[in-house]
């Protein structure tokens, strides 16, 4: 059977440039993806294209355009992407753009548009599972995209295209849509689609599953993890799958890693729901075959529900934030002290919180005080952050924390503060007929 080698340029907005260079040089890949968006994350990008309708895509793609794109043209590799993010189109542009400048002639772009259906959602009365309806979120909405899938980018490679952008799509159907296209998958092949989204769910997160969201010093050790090498799918005709990566890489692929991933973000594994299938995991086998090599066999899939998903972004609060650290002799009752301190100050001052919360890092911001295990720290960071209705107020918790630089417990240092807007996330559910795909081309 044939088979097609697929490489995790990106897990995250953030991450690493130079693991997708790797991939793109020496992975001998047909398809490198960037899964590049979070549910924030689009939500942050439909408001910088409110201020500009030239932005809201990925600010890191034209860094991470420039530096594989030679590469994989040399190397026929083509290129998945959502770094469109809330400008699918413009993105295109710019890798146009790019393109031009590398001297990269004849290469083709698609741009997949459709997932923003905040104009058909705002004002309705579907419900939120923030327990209410989208209308009663009123003006505070900024952002609705529904869940694409697949199709659209099988699509798109059908029609020649050398870079796919698109903006909110299933994170693992930015790996099933090449395998669509290449093996030619039926759209109601189940079992099929289901073992394509287990190719994208053990792909999706790059170096979670070499190795980076695995190491734990002592006990599961991991090499070279500042050289960590993206991982490579090597995925065959009816869906079988060898995970792996660049011989000579950082990082490594084991049984433990593949399984570590597997039930990453999963609910339930008979049943994870995506806009092309409902993929069924729970019969997976994961098996060693040699270094740096696990065969992964066994996903299925159930017919997909005819819904998809929405992500809602709202504007829900403001948040104020203020720390200050304490070292020494003393340090963690000093910290309580700033604490006790700021906290009445914030209520003679009437600085109005729906929610306060105070840590003492390094004691109790992760566990509580009952898992201290009593041991009195050299050093603490005391961070005070609230909930606020008015960016005013929030402002003042920062200012509060502040002012112990001279009028609170000796010592403290490295005063720092913040306010900030919250963007919070909800979900509903849309029939899928009423998302209308399209894709655009252009041509450098």
């Amino acid at each position: 059977m044939r088979t097609i080698r697929l490489g995790a340029g990106a897990g995250y907005s953030g991450d690493r440039i130079e693991p997708a260079v790797e991939l793109a040089e020496k992975g001998k890949l047909d398809y490198l993806v960037f899964e590049c968006l979070a549910e924030r994350t689009i939500a942050l990008a439909q408001a910088a294209r409110l201020k500009d309708p030239n932005a809201g895509f990925d600010p890191l793609l034209e860094a991470r355009m420039k530096a594989v794109l030679p590469a994989c043209r040399a190397n026929g590799v083509r290129i998945v992407t959502n770094m469109g993010a809330a400008n699918p189109v413009s993105a295109a542009r710019a890798t146009t753009a790019i393109a031009q400048q590398l001297g990269l002639r004849g290469l083709k772009i698609a741009a997949v548009t459709g997932d923003d259906v905040l104009g058909d959602l705002k004002n309705s009365d579907r419900h939120l599972d923030i327990g209410c309806t989208v209308d009663g979120l009123g003006n505070r909405i900024a952002s609705a995209n529904a869940y694409l899938g697949g199709a659209s980018i099988a699509q798109a490679l059908r029609d020649g295209a050398d870079v796919v952008i698109t903006g909110r799509a299933a994170d693992p159907s930015l790996f099933l849509g090449p395998l669509i296209h290449e093996f030619d998958w039926a759209m109601d092949d189940w079992p099929l689609l289901g073992r394509g989204i287990l190719v994208g769910h053990l792909l999706e997160c790059a170096g979670q599953v070499t190795g980076g969201y695995f190491a734990d010093p002592g006990y599961k050790d991991v090499k070279d993890l500042a050289r960590l090498g993206f991982p490579i799918g090597e995925v065959r005709e009816d869906g079988d799958l060898i995970v792996t990566k660049v011989a000579g890489s950082g990082g490594r692929v084991t049984a433990a890693t593949v399984k570590e991933q597997l039930l990453y973000e999963i609910h339930d594994p008979a049943r994870y729901f995506q806009p092309d299938v409902v993929a069924d995991f729970s019969r997976v086998q994961v098996e060693e075959i040699g270094e740096d090599r696990v065969h992964v066999i066994g996903a299925s899939g159930t017919p997909k529900t005819g819904e998809l998903k929405v992500s809602v972004g709202y504007i829900d609060s403001y948040v104020g934030e203020g720390q200050i650290s304490y070292a020494g002799p003393g340090a963690l009752e000093r910290g309580r002290l700033a604490i006790e301190i700021v906290r009445e100050r914030l209520a003679l001052s009437g600085v109005e919180t729906s929610e306060l919360r105070s840590d003492l890092i390094g004691s109790n911001a992760l566990h509580g005080e009952n898992l201290s295990l009593g041991r009195q720290p050299y050093e603490v960071r005391v961070r005070v952050i609230g909930r606020t209705e008015t960016l005013a107020e929030a402002r003042r918790i920062g200012e509060e924390v502040e002012t112990l630089y001279t009028n609170g417990p000796a010592g403290g240092g490295g005063a720092w503060k913040s306010a900030r807007e919250v963007v919070a996330m909800a979900s509903t559910l849309i029939p899928e007929a009423d998302v209308r795909t399209a894709v655009q081309y252009f041509e450098a």
